[in-house]
C-alpha cells in the first residue's frame, strides 16, 4: 500500500510503520521464509504497491495463487480483523484489482511468450540444454559461424539444421574454428530434441518478445503487472531459471542507464531462486552477479524469493539490501547455522535477538530491513505484514481466458510465424549444391558419352580405312596379277617356242606363274 509517497509494507508490534523507500527499491531485495510463512503474501503486497506507484512488475506464479491479482479481495472476518489491526481504514484501504498481463511459455494459461534462439545466446542456451564444457565451446563456435554467415537462428530447427551442417563439413571449418567433433555435435543435437520435447521447439520462434511491452501502464496510470504463469513450468527448473535469467539479461542490455531514481522503472520477482543457481556454471554465475551487480543502474530491481537465504550465493546476497526474512526452522546443526547466518546478515536491534525471533516468528510475520535515504541498511525490526487488497488464490478460466483476449498484445503473439532463417537457408544451399552434384555428373557421364562415341566413331573410321586399304591392294593386285601374268606367258611362250607347241604352252604358264608371284611379292599380297 501506498502511503506518503513510500510503500508501506508492514507495522512493527509498537504500532510503527515500516516503509520501503522507492528511491531505493532498485537496490534489489529478499524474501526468505519456510514453506506456509507468509512469502506469497508478501510478495503480492509489493507488487501491488509497486503497481499503485505506476512501477511495472514482473513475477513467476509459480503455485497459481497469484493470479488472483486482477480482482478486487473479497471481505471476510479475518481480513475485518487485519484491516482494523493495522488501521487500514482510516488510510483509505479499499479492496481492488490491478491491471494484469498474462504470459505463458507454452501458450495455454497465457499469451504465448517466445524468444529466438540468437536471443538466447549460447551461454544461456547451453545451461538448458545441460551440455559439458567442450560441447558449451563447440555451441558457442556454432553461434560465431552464424554471425560469419549472416545465419539467423530463429527456433531448434535452425540451430539443428546449422549443427548438422557444420557435422557434416567439420573439415572446412577446422582451420579458422579448430577441431569440431562430430560426437559433440551429435550429443548436443540430441540435447536440443530433448529441449525440443520438454517444449523448446514451442518457446523459441517468432513473433519474439519485445521487452518493452512489460513497460505498459494499465487503468489510472497504474504499472502493468505481468504475471508468467509457470505452473508448468517450474517442472523443469532449468528452463525455468534460464528463461527468467534470459529476460534479467535482456532488460540489462535493452535498458538506458539512469542511475538512482525516484522510483524502479520496473520490479522483478524471481520467485523459487534458488532454482537459478543449481548446477550453474562459472561463466554462468559470473553473469549472474554481473546481471544483479549492474541492472540496479538501469532502474531495474530484483527481488529473490527463497526459502531460504543460504540458497542465494554471497555475491548475490551482498547486493540484496532490502530484506524480508520470515520464519525459518532448525532442525538440524546446519539449519542452525543457516538460521545464524541469515540473522547476523540484519544490523542487530537491542530490543531483540534476532536468531531468536526468526525461529519464532508466526505467519504473516517477519524481521525486515530496508536500505534508508542515504543507502544505509536500516536495524532489524520485528513487523507484521500488510494484507493485499486484491484476491487470493487463482482464478477461474473464462476470467483468465477474458483477460488473456482482452490483452493488447494478444493479437501481436497470439499466432506464431516461421521466418526465412538458417533452416532454409541451409536447405536451399543443400537443394543447390545437390543440383551442382547432380549436374556435375551428368555431365561427367556425358563426357564419358561423347569419348566412348568418339572411339567408336575412330574406331569405325579405321575399319573403313583399313577396308578401303584392302580393297584398293586387291584392286592392284588383280590388274597387277593379271598384267604380270600376261607379261610372263609371251615372255615364256617365247623361250619355250623353240621346243614346239609343248614347250611353248609350258613356257607360257610358267611365265604367267612367274610374272604373278613376283607381283604378290613386291605389293606385299
Amino acid at each position: 500500500m501506498v502511503k506518503n509517497g513510500k510503500i508501506w509494507i508492514a507495522k512493527t508490534e509498537a504500532g510503527e510503520d515500516v516503509y520501503l523507500n522507492p528511491g531505493m527499491a532498485n537496490r534489489h531485495g529478499l524474501i526468505a521464509g519456510a514453506t506456509g510463512t507468509g512469502k506469497t503474501v508478501t510478495l503480492k503486497v509489493l507488487a501491488e504497491s509497486f503497481s499503485a506507484m505506476g512501477v511495472p512488475v514482473f513475477l513467476a506464479d509459480v503455485k497459481g495463487d497469484l493470479a488472483g491479482v486482477c480482482l478486487a479481495g473479497e471481505d471476510s472476518e479475518d481480513m475485518q480483523k487485519r484491516i482494523a489491526r493495522f488501521g487500514l481504514a482510516e488510510a483509505g484501504f479499499d479492496y481492488e484489482g490491478y491491471p494484469a498481463t498474462y504470459w505463458d511459455l507454452f501458450g495455454e494459461k497465457g499469451i504465448q511468450l517466445r524468444t529466438t534462439i540468437s536471443e538466447m545466446g549460447p551461454v544461456l542456451l547451453a545451461r538448458i540444454l545441460g551440455l559439458n564444457d567442450l560441447q558449451t565451446d563447440i555451441l558457442a563456435i556454432t553461434f560465431k559461424i552464424a554471425d560469419d554467415q549472416d545465419l539467423l537462428l530463429v527456433d531448434t530447427k535452425d540451430l539443428k539444421a546449422l549443427l548438422n551442417y557444420i557435422s557434416e563439413n567439420n573439415k572446412d571449418f577446422a582451420e579458422d574454428y579448430g577441431n569440431i567433433s562430430k560426437v559433440s555435435i551429435a550429443a548436443i543435437v540430441r540435447a536440443v530434441v530433448a529441449l525440443e520435447l520438454a517444449g523448446g521447439d514451442i518457446f523459441f520462434g517468432e513473433p519474439a518478445l519485445n521487452i518493452q511491452d512489460f513497460f505498459s501502464v494499465g487503468r489510472e496510470g497504474k504499472g502493468m503487472i505481468n504475471v508468467l504463469d509457470s505452473q508448468s513450468l517450474i517442472n523443469n527448473g532449468t528452463l525455468y531459471s534460464t528463461f527468467l535469467l534470459w529476460l534479467m539479461s535482456e532488460l540489462f542490455e535493452t535498458l538506458p542507464e539512469v542511475g538512482d531514481p525516484d522510483k524502479p522503472k520496473m520490479v522483478f520477482f524471481f520467485d523459487e531462486a534458488h532454482l537459478l543457481f543449481n548446477n550453474a556454471s562459472k561463466a554462468l554465475m559470473d553473469k549472474i552477479e554481473q546481471v544483479v551487480k549492474l541492472i540496479r543502474s538501469k532502474g531495474v530491481g530484483i527481488y529473490f524469493v527463497t526459502q531460504n537465504p543460504r540458497d542465494i550465493p554471497d555475491g548475490v546476497l551482498s547486493q540484496l539490501g532490502n530484506k524480508i526474512e520470515h520464519a525459518l526452522h532448525a532442525y538440524t546443526p546446519a539449519d542452525q547455522k543457516a538460521v545464524k547466518a541469515a540473522a547476523e546478515s540484519f544490523r542487530e536491534n537491542p530490543a531483540f535477538n534476532t536468531y531468536d525471533t526468526i525461529m519464532s516468528l508466526g505467519t504473516g510475520e517477519a524481521v525486515v530491513s530496508f536500505l534508508g535515504e542515504d543507502g544505509i541498511p536500516g536495524i532489524a525490526e520485528k513487523a507484521a505484514i500488510l494484507p493485499p487488497a486484491s484476491r487470493f488464490g487463482g482464478i477461474d478460466d473464462p476470467t483468465r481466458n477474458g483477460e488473456i483476449s482482452g490483452s493488447l498484445f494478444y493479437s501481436k503473439y497470439a499466432n506464431a510465424y516461421d521466418p526465412e532463417s538458417a533452416y532454409e537457408f541451409l536447405k536451399r544451399r543443400g537443394v543447390e549444391e545437390e543440383e551442382a552434384r547432380e549436374a556435375e555428373k551428368q555431365a561427367a557421364l556425358e563426357e564419358k558419352e561423347r569419348a566412348r562415341e568418339e572411339a567408336q566413331r575412330e574406331k569405325a573410321e579405321e575399319r573403313e580405312k583399313a577396308k578401303a586399304e584392302r580393297q584398293k591392294k586387291q584392286a592392284v593386285k588383280s590388274v597387277g596379277s593379271s598384267v604380270a601374268g600376261t607379261v610372263g606367258r609371251e615372255v615364256g611362250k617365247q623361250v619355250g617356242k623353240g621346243f614346239g607347241s609343248f614347250g611353248k604352252t609350258l613356257g607360257g604358264n610358267v611365265g604367267a606363274s612367274i610374272g604373278r608371284g613376283i607381283l604378290s611379292t613386291l605389293f606385299k599380297l
